[in-house]
C-alpha cells in the first residue's frame, strides 16, 4: 500500500511559481514511478508529468514541457513539481500519482495510487 499526501498549492499571479510536493507512506515507494495530473473545472484529469522509479527518466505533457520540472527523493519518500511562469490556464487541481507503469498510463486509467489533490489557482 502507497498512501500520497499532496501540498504546496495555493493562490499565485500569473508568470509566479509554485513548488508542489508529495508525501509518501509505504516501505516499496522507490519501486514506483510518480507522478503528477490535474483537473481544472469543468475538464477531465490530464496527464502533467512522471518519473521513474530510479528518477533517471522523465516524461512531461507537452504543455507543460519547459515550464515544469518533476523531481523526487526516494530518501524522504517525496516527489515534487516545480511549476514556474504559471498561467491561468494552469489553474487545477493537482494529483499526484504512484504506479509502477506510470509512463504508460497517461489517460490515468487503472493508475494504483491517488492522492486528493491540491489546489492550485493562478490569477490574471
Amino acid at each position: 500500500q502507497v498512501q500520497l499526501v499532496e501540498s504546496g498549492g495555493g493562490l499565485v499571479q500569473a508568470g509566479g511559481s509554485l513548488r508542489l510536493s508529495c508525501a509518501a507512506s509505504g516501505r516499496t515507494f522507490s519501486s514506483y514511478d510518480m507522478g503528477w495530473f490535474r483537473q481544472a473545472p469543468g475538464k477531465e484529469r490530464e496527464f502533467v508529468a512522471a518519473i521513474s522509479w530510479s528518477g533517471s527518466s522523465t516524461y512531461y505533457a507537452d504543455s507543460v514541457k519547459d515550464q515544469f520540472t518533476i523531481s523526487r527523493d526516494n530518501a524522504k519518500n517525496a516527489v515534487y513539481l516545480q511549476m514556474n511562469s504559471l498561467k491561468p490556464e494552469d489553474t487545477a487541481v493537482y494529483f499526484c500519482a504512484a504506479d509502477r507503469f506510470l509512463a504508460t498510463k497517461r489517460n490515468g486509467l487503472r493508475v494504483a495510487y491517488w492522492g486528493k489533490g491540491t489546489l492550485v489557482t493562478v490569477s490574471s
